[in-house]
């Protein structure tokens, strides 16, 4: 029986087998993908909003000048890991969670063999990149519908569709302009969203005001096609000439695993329930960690936060196993 098991290997993830390593136990991490997982699949030349001691975790100083990029918060990460020996399975799925009394069972499936771990304690990190919002409506599964933005330099001379009024959404359009495509965004809002970056709302609305950016204020997609996109604008719809679309839309946390465990979910927030000072949830021994707590308001969770969810959750093992020694 494994000591701690942690689903998910993101930052969150990493920092709560971190401070369970410096208590004493060894935790097992397991990770669908790769180490941040997430940060991977970021675009290429992201740079992060925050400053680099916020992304810290484990006390190991992130050290580097401005802002920091995807890959020097790829190469940090990396680095923490090693430096405290974390016992990582990547590229490892687990495909359910059951309870025998106070046992987990964790099912998972790597390079087709399945495997069962158990233990007593259990940590859910995994995030929310994985489950972007969909678009419900016709031609929203095409193939030319993306949830995700890796580079602009494919969409070079294509026309391509922004949905979107966030930094994401934001920072899509001008890199996709940057690198040739010919850009139009659809927002259903009246104006960019107020957590748009301080040093990039001025670009964009330049962007708009020059003509290289097309901007549809408080308009909705009705309908995506194969060459075109039907838009409704105050009961009136248009379409626009289309190659690809980038549905910038947000993402929400997966918590049917939990559900099934007997976690309940508050129907308004979507958070489960649990204890924010031990990040334990209604169910013994299972805690959660990272944006998966924060429900359907995905902002109010970061790395800057949730990297302390660890620290809550070592402590509180600690001090069970205290009580009951």
């Amino acid at each position: 029986m494994e000591e701690l098991i942690i689903i998910g290997a993101g930052p969150c993830g990493l920092s709560a087998a971190i401070e369970a390593k410096k208590r004493g136990l060894r935790p097992l991490v397991i990770e669908k993908g790769c180490i941040v997982n997430s940060i991977y699949h970021f675009p290429v030349h992201m740079q992060f909003f925050s400053t680099p001691e916020l992304l810290e975790i484990g006390g190991v100083p992130f050290i580097t000048s401005g802002k920091p990029s995807r890959m020097e918060a790829l190469k940090y990460y990396r680095a923490t890991a090693e430096a405290y020996d974390l016992n990582i399975h990547t590229y490892e799925r687990v495909t359910g969670v059951d309870r025998d009394g106070e046992t987990f069972r964790v099912h998972t499936e790597k390079k087709g063999e399945s495997r069962t771990y158990t233990t007593s304690r259990l940590v859910l990190s995994t995030g929310y990149y994985d489950s972007p919002n969909r678009l419900d409506v016709p031609g929203g599964d095409l193939p030319k519908v993306h949830h995700y933005y890796k580079e602009g330099h494919p969409y070079n001379g294509l026309d391509v569709l922004v949905i979107g009024g966030k930094n994401s959404a934001v920072d899509t359009a001008m890199d996709l302009h940057e690198a040739g495509a010919r850009v139009t965004m659809v927002y259903h809002r009246d104006a960019f969203s107020d957590s748009v970056k301080p040093w990039v709302k001025p670009v964009i609305e330049s962007a708009l005001r020059k003509g290289w950016i097309k901007m549809h204020w408080n308009t909705r997609v009705k309908e995506i096609r194969e060459n075109e996109v039907v838009l409704e604008k105050a009961g009136e719809t248009f379409s626009v000439a289309n190659d690809a679309v980038f549905a910038m839309i947000g993402y929400h946390p997966q918590t049917e695993m939990l559900s099934k465990l007997g976690v309940k979910v508050d129907p308004e927030t979507g958070a489960p329930v649990h204890n924010p000072e031990t990040m334990e949830t209604e169910v013994p021994g299972l805690y959660i960690a990272g944006v998966i707590a924060a429900g359907w308001d995905a902002n109010s969770i970061f790395i800057e936060n949730g990297r302390y969810h660890g620290e809550k959750i070592a402590n509180h093992i600690q001090r069970d196993a205290m009580a009951t020694s």
